[in-house]
């Protein structure tokens, strides 16, 4: 970027540097930041959990910040496919080739959270493993 100055500058010899255009701080204002999709725990969504299903087995999932997923089961079955969020509190993922299904997260004081599943009812335990 220093060299792009100095070469600018370089241009303007000799003559009257013009001025920069003014920013119209309004519009800057109104800009919206980028969404950051947000976790049960209330950290980003993205990274990398511990989740126990009811019979005790455990999938480690990773969660990228393109929508794509990645996960690899106790028994070293592997999968990927989509998330999404519909708030901090509503998780949906769709693996490759399934449908999409979606859980409501409870959150407890400890960090650790209760994934329901709205359709079957199926409870797992979600521990985020990078924090």
């Amino acid at each position: 970027m220093a060299a792009a100055s100095f070469a600018l500058a370089a241009c303007n010899s000799g003559e009257e540097a013009a001025e920069a255009p003014a920013v119209d701080e309004a519009m800057v204002a109104d800009e919206p930041a980028a969404e950051v999709a947000l976790a049960a725990d209330g950290q980003p969504a993205t990274g990398t959990y511990e989740v126990t299903l009811a019979d005790g087995s455990v999938i480690t999932e990773i969660v990228n910040a393109d929508g794509t997923m990645s996960w690899i089961s106790s028994d070293g079955t592997e999968g990927s496919g989509t998330w999404r969020t519909d708030g901090p509190n509503v998780w949906c993922s769709t693996d490759e080739g399934e449908a999409e299904t979606c859980s409501d997260e409870v959150v407890g004081e400890d960090g650790v959270w209760t994934s329901i599943n709205r359709e079957s009812g199926n409870t797992a335990i979600v521990v985020r493993a990078d924090s």
